[in-house]
This record gives structure tokens, sequence and C-alpha cells, in this order.
């Protein structure tokens, strides 16, 4: 495979990340700075809710094309053109005396976002083998971080170092969806002559959770999807109010995540990436979910010692490391659940199902730990949560199969 395709996914990745901090955090430091009430601001989480609803219109896009370019790469330029607009509309708002058309614009940026997220995910699990899988999702993953670090850090950074004003930060940063689009042009063809696509929309509708669930073991793939990053997704939860509460500065625990981590888990991509290609799919879960489970149990070592900032940055850097080794051979797992003849819609439907204990975790995480008491008790307790996903995988991945192709 030439070397276009994969600057394809390194670029639809870019696309891909720009939006979030945009509904987000970058959203959050506008209305503070434009003094909203904290309330308000908290209520705007709501605006991501599109990111785990996108199956429900997934089904549209499985069904009708447009009558220009491939199914597909047609459907991703719309959504880009109309992502771009809505940025620099929501840019153009104002959350103090409008904020109602500033919640509007900010929905429509997150709709069109998970859209587009939609289209590029069936569009790389049609267009990838698994062999090819892990790296092009490395380089998504890679492209992704950047477009957040453009949309977070770099957006913030360029409001106070050049004062410009909040239209000028989201239409420079709108710009950037202009990569996306280059990707979709670049995008190899593909053949949409022999692409299944469903007769009625109730069949596109209908179609892919019937075809889904004939799948063998299917409940405990379901069960695994949840499980196999549930100690991940607990430790994460409560590790910057751990780190802080154990003495270090906000400045120390940033150099830490934002330095070490992000380097380690985009290294740990690509180092995941290499491995699934060499051993293989299951094997790859395997390993990747015992490290996992290892380097967790780092956070139980910190906990027991003194403020220590080499210490910090090599937990928090080998954790980040296997969750990112991790994330090929996962993500690759889950897209080839999904049948090519309704990609878009169980990809999507999968996906949301992925995001669920993300999502759900934080609440119940407090909770937790206090029932558990010291940060040590509650650490055990998410490397032994890791067992049920490793468990699991003794069905949907045995190491005696290869895996689904």
């Amino acid at each position: 495979m030439n070397t276009r395709i994969w600057f394809v996914h390194f670029l639809f990745g870019l696309s891909s990340g720009i939006p979030l901090l945009l509904t987000g955090s970058t959203l959050q430091v506008w209305m503070t700075d434009m003094k909203v009430d904290i309330k308000t601001i908290g209520a705007f989480a709501l605006v991501g809710l599109p990111y785990n609803l996108k199956f429900l219109w997934s089904p549209f896009i499985d069904r009708y094309s447009l009558p220009f370019l491939t199914r597909r790469r047609a459907w991703l330029f719309v959504s880009q053109i109309a992502l771009m607009v809505a940025i620099l509309l929501l840019g153009g708002s104002d959350p103090l005396s409008s904020l109602t058309m500033t919640a509007f614009m900010a929905l429509l940026v997150s709709f069109m976002s998970a859209t587009q997220d939609i289209l590029i995910d069936a569009y790389r699990r049609e267009s990838l083998t698994e062999a090819q899988m892990g790296f092009g999702l490395s380089l998504y993953s890679t492209g992704y971080r950047i477009g957040m670090l453009v949309a977070g850090a770099m957006a913030l950074w360029m409001v106070d170092q050049f004062k410009w004003n909040w239209f000028q930060i989201y239409s420079m940063v709108a710009a950037f969806i202009c990569f996306g689009m280059l990707a979709t042009f670049m995008a190899p063809e593909g053949d949409d002559s022999n692409a299944f696509i469903p007769p009625t929309l109730r069949e596109a509708i209908v179609g892919p959770f019937r075809e889904f669930f004939k799948t063998k073991n299917v409940f405990m793939i379901l069960a695994f999807i949840l499980f196999y990053k549930l100690g991940d997704n607990l430790s994460g939860a409560l590790t910057a109010p751990f780190v802080i509460e154990h003495g270090y500065s906000k400045t120390e625990y940033a150099a830490a995540v934002k330095g070490v981590g992000l380097i380690s888990l985009l290294v740990g991509g690509f180092v995941g990436a290499g491995v699934m290609a060499r051993i293989g799919l299951n094997k790859s879960l395997w390993v990747f979910g015992v490290l996992q489970a290892l380097a967790i149990s780092g956070l139980v070592w910190l906990s027991g010692m003194e403020k220590n900032n080499f210490a910090l940055a090599l937990v928090i850097g080998t954790e980040m490391f296997t969750a990112g080794m991790a994330v090929p051979a996962f993500n690759t797992f889950v897209a080839f659940l999904t049948d090519k003849k309704f990609t878009a819609t169980q990809y999507a439907l999968l996906t949301s199902l992925v995001a669920l204990p993300r999502t759900l975790i934080s609440a119940p995480a407090g909770v937790v730990k206090e029932g558990l008491g010291s940060w040590s008790a509650y650490f055990i307790f998410c490397s032994l949560m890791t067992i049920p996903g490793l468990l699991l995988l003794m069905k949907v991945a045995p190491l005696k199969k290869t895996a689904k192709t």
C-alpha cells in the first residue's frame, strides 16, 4: 500500500480531533471569560450528547448516497463543509447576550463532528485490512491528539499571547478542517459498484442490529467491550485528584500528563500496532490487557511514597504507554465486529458503547474510593477490575484461534 493512504488517515484524525475541545474546555474558558455562571457552563456538557447518540442517524448514511464522489467520501465532504460553517457560527455567537444561540451552535458542531466520525470510521473499516488496521488507527490517533492540541492548548495560548478575540480563534481552528477535506479528496476511490446499500430505510435501521445479534457469543462480546478497559477507566477517573492531593502542583501534574504522558501514549500506539502485526490480534489483546493491569498497580506504589517527580513521570508514562499499546488492538477488535453491509451504523453503535464506561465511570469512582478509604486500596481495586475483561478474552479472543477477518 502506498504512503498516500497512511497520510489520509493521519489527516482524518487531525480533522476529527479539532471539534471536541471547541465545544468542551475551550468553550468553557471562553464562557468563563464572559462571566457566564458556573452552573450554565457545567450544563453545556450536554452539547456533547451527539457523540453518544450518533448511531441514531448513521442508518441514513448507510442507506442514501449523494450524486458525486463515492458514497462515503461524498457524505464526508458535506459533513466537513457543514462542520466548518458550524464552527464559524459558534465563534461568532455571544455566550453572554445570546446563550441559546451559542448552545444551539455548539450542539450543531457536535452533531456534524459526530457525523464526520461516523464516516471516517466506516471508511477506515472498509478500506483497511486487519494487518493494516493497527497502523492506520495509530496514525489516526496521532492526528486526533494533534487536533486536540490545536483546538485546546494552541488556541488558548494564542488568546493569551496575541490577544485574539474568540471569533478569530474559532476561525483559525475552523481552517484546520480543510486538512480533512484534503484527505477526503486524496482518499482512494474505492468501488461502490459492489458495495451493499440497504434497499430501504427500515432495513438500514433494523438490519445492523439483526445481523450483529446473530454473532456468536454476542453478549460476551458486548460485556468484553464494557469491561476490557474498565480498570483503566476507573484509575483515570481519579488520577488527577490523587496526584494533586498527594502534594504535586498543577504544573507538575500537567508536565507529567501532557508532556511525558502524551508522548508515551502516542509512542505506545505505534509500538502496539507493530506488536499486533507481529503476533496477531488475539495474543495482543491478552498481552496488552495484562500490561495495563500491571501499569495501574504502579499507582499503588506511587501512593505509598513521598512526593517524587521522577516517580510520578515514570508511573504516568508507563500507564499511558500501556494504554496506548492497547488502543490499536482494542479498536481493531471492535472494527472487525462490524458487517461491511452496515459499517456506519454498527461502528457508530459499538464506538458509542466503548465510550459508555468512560462517560459513566467518573461519578461512582469517587464513591468507591471513599468506601475503600486509602488511595492504595482504590488502585488495587482498579487493577482487579481488569480481570473480568481478561476472563472474557477466553471466549471472545481465545489464543488458539485467529481473530475474525
